[in-house]
């Protein structure tokens, strides 16, 4: 006889696979993110990722990846990256002499500049301080990437292109998110290497 988290961990497994399915159904919309991110990359762009939270470690990771690599035997260029949430200094003192939600807009403003790609990565897609950069990004004309959750929220109107992870679950979803993540850089390695994709 099966225990309780023997069960429960079937469970949870069982819908982990199913939401990593569902990915396939936002397959054309992926290739074009890679696709675009790669272009802007070609002509000097960098990527500026920001997220709370789990996604705020999602955010660092995916950077980190970008600037040494994501697999062992694939040795390449870094590529520039930096996530907008991995300095507490700037983020403390914006949060206190501003505002929490303007953590990732100072930031963004400060460092952005044409060609670059946002990455905003948010299980809900309604974290003000995530639609402010957005809104930023739109006015700049800054190609922005949303990896969202819950049915898109208030970010899906704003960013260039979404990413939605078909779940209402946060930790589903933050397993989807840094799924796209991986893939999305995996495909562009491939391309700045000159890979068939």
């Amino acid at each position: 006889m099966k225990s309780k988290i023997e069960i429960e961990l079937k469970r949870q497994l069982e819908q982990n696979i199913s939401v990593h399915q569902d990915i396939l159904k936002i397959s054309k919309d992926i290739i074009d993110v890679i696709k675009n991110i790669h272009k802007r990359l070609k002509k000097g762009g960098k990527i500026l990722f920001c997220g709370n939270g789990g996604s705020a470690a999602d955010a660092q990771h995916l950077a980190a990846e970008f600037l040494v690599r994501l697999r062992p035997q694939v040795n390449r260029d870094p590529i520039p990256a930096i996530s907008l949430a991995q300095d507490t200094s700037t983020l403390t003192a914006c949060g206190n002499d501003y505002s929490f939600d303007d953590i990732f807009l100072r930031p963004f403003k400060a460092l952005s500049k044409k060609n670059d790609i946002l990455i905003c990565i948010s299980t809900s897609g309604n974290s003000k301080n995530i639609l402010n950069v957005l809104k930023e990004a739109k006015k700049s004309k800054i190609y922005s990437v949303c990896f969202l959750g819950k049915g898109g929220g208030k970010a899906k109107k704003i960013s260039s292109k979404q990413l939605i992870i078909s779940s209402n679950n946060t930790a589903r979803i933050q397993e989807g998110h840094i799924f796209l993540g991986h893939f999305i850089l995996e495909k562009i390695e491939d391309l700045i290497l000159s890979r068939n994709i």
